[in-house]
């Protein structure tokens, strides 16, 4: 839910801290939501730290930021988010360079679906386990103490509606989304009394200017515009995080 416009508005006359102190992670920054929230994110000011599995994607999504934003606080980094050690010694690296880590968009995704659940092959569930829910596990674990210390941290994971509203043609998808959710909701209980801030952001699908540009007739009915997604997430940072905590946010 973007912010009211009295509430921008007091962002823009300086009642609100701006972005500018912020470290923000971006996991699954190659993906179709990570450039523009990378370039959101790195236009007000704040560190970005881009992450993807691989260097390359991470590189143009970083170069594409610094090129649109002017910005040289942006950061590229490859790790394999299935390796929780390898996870844990990024996020060491991370808080030691920079001193902190105020925020964690979780944007790794992964579809696997549309057959009936008694004839989907439960190798699907493997896949969807390690992308959706693994991945979760193990950048939340490793990037806890910093968030929860951080006066503005927030955990964002992007989710689905199916997650709370399963189908029997992507039932091992809205499961393992499911899961993911109950494991941020786990994450925000163990923020509880602080400034930072754990929620889930469920969207119906997600919208880019590819495939505007491809169906420019098409209504795309519910979809999430990527960069109406990253407007969400960067206001998320102006909120308090009594309002956000533990909560849905659609």
């Amino acid at each position: 839910m973007p912010l009211s416009p009295d509430a921008t508005a007091a962002s823009s006359n300086g009642l609100m801290e701006p972005l500018s102190d912020l470290v923000v992670v971006v996991a699954g920054a190659g993906g179709s939501a990570g450039p523009p929230l990378v370039q959101r994110l790195a236009s007000a000011g704040a560190t970005v730290v881009a992450l993807d599995s691989s260097q390359e994607r991470a590189e143009q999504v970083v170069a594409a930021a610094r090129e649109a934003t002017g910005s040289d606080r942006v950061e590229a980094h490859a790790v394999d988010l299935l390796d929780a050690a390898a996870t844990a010694d990024l996020a060491s690296d991370v808080v030691a360079r920079h001193g902190r880590v105020d925020g964690l968009a979780h944007l790794v995704g992964g579809w696997r679906g549309g057959v009936h659940l008694a004839e989907e092959p439960l190798e699907d569930w493997d896949l969807l386990h390690d992308l959706l829910i693994r991945t979760l596990l193990h950048t939340s674990r490793a990037f806890h103490d910093a968030l929860k210390a951080s006066p503005r941290g927030r955990l964002v994971l992007i989710s689905t509606v199916q997650a709370q509203a399963p189908v029997s043609t992507n039932a091992m998808y809205g499961a393992a989304k499911a899961a993911a959710e109950a494991w941020t909701l786990a994450v925000a209980d163990s923020f509880a009394g602080t400034d930072a801030a754990a929620l889930i952001l469920p969207i119906k699908a997600l919208l880019t200017p590819e495939m505007r540009q491809a169906k420019p007739e098409a209504a795309f009915s519910g979809y999430t515009d990527v960069a109406a997604l990253a407007d969400t997430i960067h206001d998320l940072f102006l909120r308090p995080a009594a309002e956000l905590n533990g909560k849905r946010i659609s």
